[in-house]
């Protein structure tokens, strides 16, 4: 069965269209045919997004009872049985009520979408899991209801329903998003025009990642190599030298004057010698890169140019920061034009920018011994090997007078010893043949003649021949195992690159699995794991577009393990990589059995602190459930007595006594069940819009005659709050029942409340003994009681589930000293405004 397609409407915030534009498509599908239906709008009371559900076919909801209220949700199940090809379900990040089928509105969904069922949905950007903590920060408001990132980005699409902060501020002053008693309130809080304007950036940039996304995805699929301009992605090449710091505050200044350009920094751990970059220079440089909210890099290139060029194209990178060579004008004679003029020549349409620098070097001065003979060295070599003896000839043939045999001999010796320096064994060899034809030739008696007269001579020609001999092989030799060692400096440099991730806490499988995609360049990196019971191949971790899921599919595999696979896509890799690629699948076999062992630890830890509870719960409540159960039977058994005669009077007081001791366990365990349920984290917060002055009164009713004194001073002008009713009710009863517990006689406690910015603040005081500043976090802890009264009042539950409920709702409870003596227990709640819904 073909999956259903997500679209959703994307908003900053509440009240910018999104319902409505949602709605406008479903009714021109609905024109051209489509079978479309409702399965859940929210019209906020607003005409015109009720109008733009006439018409439209609407499946019931279904009606479920919680806390003494009903509440509606959508029926999926009904949904389903309709089957139409589009369903529009409105706030995808809509908590539902318990006893639905699923906890979260996005849950039902994939239900859909899995049944074949497109579906239209709505949500804002504070509800994006990635950028809650963000909101909050900006809004000051706590969203509790949020949607996983994946499941946004899985969408087909995400259309954004954009509006500026004036157009919405305006609609809202018009009373077109809010009542116009909550308008005022919304205006100088959380919409503010830089809180609107902030939330506005976040929703595209958002969206533009998810774009950025689809479009690396399509390129990897088309393979496309070529830069697409459209965005822009400073890459800055780093040699680990001290001009680094100085390149990368340029590229930041680069990528700072295109908004929303991304810096990134690379490092090429090179394998043909030039790789003695200092590791504590490349760290300090990686430090620099992060704070300038960069990402850094190493890869591994025999070809330095060809590897930064490779990164920045499968980076789809814009621009590329290079320094000015350390190099002498001297050394680029006979090395080339180096890594900088290289990148120039091949960069293609990516923008080069070259750096000056103070380190820059521009002097003639003789180049640093080279640690391997490459090509372009043996081509010079080549060169001067002909070149050396055939001028140095006819410069001793000036000076024949001057000098005799043994000074030719050095001479020619000097030369050969030159060549074997620049070009390696293999030009020297030529030098030392063709010197040795030379000074036969011309400088050995009979000259003009190959032969050789004294035995002395032909002794000094062939001491001379293989003295070039060995001067080139040790000269081989050395660039071989030069070569060898900086093969080996860019292993342990990479390797070293993995070590620190461990030590600096990078152990998660994805982010090692990134490193290795882009150590090698690779397409894409998969850590496969083979099934025991069906011997089928699953994905344990994945980096990179179109990774592999079996090992057939990569191009180089490095098994790990008899269940364990890395299977690499991108390109075949030599055989002296296969060290490194050995160490990084270790690494990341490590980093999967460490999250399945972290996992297991997790729960673990979740049963003990569970089983500590629970042994906790029973030590503590055996007096306190068999109280009011012994009170209440003993009540029951003597009015159920045959031999006894009580007069009406005896009748009502031990009903009396059973109603108060059931009322008391009744209470005893609920409070237990909602402190397990938070242990848990399992209780569910239906949060809404509530009057302090409606439930407070609520909750002194439940405490009976002991509230009637308490002093209540809660002005009914106060902004509502963002709770849960019930659970508010639950949390004043406990405060106020905990206070009426410590009052002294004739001084009962006090409730008042306040607003202060965009909070409410409830405060329950006593004059009671109070609480030490040392014991206050103390009080909340579950099982104990603090004060001058004995566990035998009561477990200890009231503070502690107290607090937990109030911040289950988004809320704090502090304690504080009453002036003069006693307890101030300050409830603060979020002011009713839009952060608690969507739009």
């Amino acid at each position: 069965m073909t999956r259903g397609r997500l679209r959703i409407y994307l908003g900053a915030a509440p009240g910018v269209g999104k319902t409505y534009a949602m709605l406008g498509e479903a009714r021109r599908r609905a024109e051209r045919g489509t079978s479309v239906a409702v399965g859940f709008v929210e019209t906020h009371g607003r005409p015109q997004t009720a109008e733009m559900v006439d018409g439209l076919e609407v499946v019931p909801r279904r009606p479920l009872p919680y806390r003494g209220g009903t509440f509606e949700e959508m029926d999926v199940d009904a949904v389903l049985a309709r089957r139409p090809q589009v369903a529009v379900v409105d706030e995808l990040a809509h908590t539902n009520v318990p006893g639905s089928r699923n906890a979260k509105r996005w849950q039902d969904v994939e239900l859909l979408l899995d049944a074949g069922i497109d579906v239209l949905s709505t949500l804002n950007v504070q509800h994006l899991e990635s950028l809650n903590d963000v909101v909050e920060k900006i809004t000051g408001v706590a969203q509790r209801e949020t949607v996983p990132d994946e499941v946004a980005r899985r969408a087909e699409q995400v259309q954004l329903v954009d509006s500026t902060p004036e157009a919405l501020r305006r609609r809202m002053a018009h009373g077109n998003i809010y009542p116009a008693e909550r308008i005022d309130a919304a205006l100088s809080n959380y919409f503010k025009p830089s809180n609107l304007t902030a939330l506005r950036e976040l929703a595209l940039l958002w969206l533009a990642e998810k774009v950025d996304e689809g479009l690396q995805k399509l390129r990897a699929d088309l393979g496309v190599s070529e830069t697409w301009e459209t965005r822009e992605r400073v890459v800055v090449a780093l040699s680990g030298g001290p001009e680094g710091e100085t390149l990368l505050r340029r590229a930041a200044r680069i990528a700072d004057r295109s908004s929303g350009a991304d810096l990134r920094a690379v490092y090429v751990a090179r394998s043909d010698g030039l790789t003695g970059a200092s590791p504590a220079a490349l760290a300090k440089q990686r430090r620099l890169v992060e704070d300038l909210g960069g990402t850094y890099s190493v890869v591994v290139g025999d070809d330095v140019a060809r590897a930064l060029l490779q990164f920045a194209r499968s980076e789809n990178a814009t621009q590329l920061v290079l320094g000015v060579s350390r190099h002498s004008r001297l050394a680029h004679l006979l090395r080339g034009p180096g890594t900088t003029a290289a990148v120039t020549r091949m960069s293609g349409d990516i923008d080069v920018h070259i750096v000056t620098h103070e380190h820059a070097a521009g002097s003639w001065r003789l180049p640093m011994p080279t640690t391997g003979v490459d090509v372009r060295r043996r081509l010079w070599g080549l060169a001067l090997s002909v070149l050396l003896p055939g001028l140095l000839t006819p410069a001793l043939l000036l000076t024949d007078d001057a000098l005799n045999l043994t000074s030719d001999v050095l001479l020619y010796l000097l030369a050969v010893v030159t060549v074997a320096l620049v070009g390696g064994a293999i030009p020297a060899a030529i030098a030392a043949v063709l010197s040795t034809v030379l000074l036969n030739w011309f400088f050995t008696p009979p000259v003009r003649a190959f032969t050789i007269a004294e035995r002395n001579n032909l002794l000094a020609l062939l001491v001379f021949l293989a003295v070039g001999a060995m001067v080139s092989a040790i000269v081989d030799l050395a660039a071989r195992r030069s070569s060898q060692a900086a093969r080996a400096t860019a292993e342990a440099t990479t390797l070293s690159a993995v070590a620190g991730s461990v030590l600096r806490g990078e152990t998660a499988l994805t982010a090692l699995l990134d490193r290795l995609r882009e150590t090698f360049g690779m397409t894409s990196v998969s850590l496969l794991e083979r099934q025991d019971d069906t011997g089928r191949w699953s994905v344990a971790g994945s980096s990179g577009p179109r990774s592999c899921r079996s090992p057939g599919e990569a191009d180089v595999e490095v098994p790990v393990g008899e269940r364990l696979t890395l299977a690499l896509r991108g390109r075949p890799l030599p055989s002296e990589d296969r060290r490194v690629l050995g160490a990084f699948a270790a690494q990341a076999a490590a980093a999967l059995e460490h999250q399945r062992l972290a996992q297991a630890a997790s729960a673990a830890e979740d049963v003990a602190r569970a089983d500590q509870v629970r042994s906790a719960l029973l030590r503590a409540v055996s007096h306190d459930l068999r109280t009011p159960l012994a009170s209440a039977k003993a009540a029951v058994a003597g009015l159920r007595a045959d031999d006894v005669q009580w007069s009406a009077q005896d009748v009502a007081e031990l009903l009396a006594t059973a109603d108060e001791s059931l009322d008391k366990l009744t209470y005893l365990v609920t409070n237990l069940l909602d402190l397990s349920r938070l242990e848990a984290g399992a209780l569910s917060v239906f949060a809404r819009d509530v009057a302090l002055d409606e439930v407070v009164p609520i909750a002194l009713d439940t405490l009976g005659p002991a509230a009637d004194e308490v002093r209540l001073d809660v002005p009914p002008a106060l902004p509502a709050v963002r709770a849960d009713p019930a659970l508010l009710e639950r949390v004043v009863a406990n405060l106020v029942s905990n206070a009426l517990r410590y009052a002294p006689p004739g001084r009962p406690p006090v409730v008042t409340a306040s607003a202060l910015g965009d909070r409410v603040e409830l405060r329950v005081v006593d004059r009671g003994p109070g609480i030490a500043e040392a014991d206050r976090e103390r009080a909340f802890t579950a099982f104990q009681r603090l004060g001058d009264t004995d566990n035998g009042a009561g477990v200890g539950l009231g503070l502690a589930l107290s607090r937990g409920l109030t911040e289950a709702m988004g809320g704090t409870l502090v304690p504080d000293d009453t002036p003069g003596g006693g307890l101030t227990m300050t409830l603060t709640l979020p002011a009713a405004g839009p952060g608690g819904s969507t739009a």
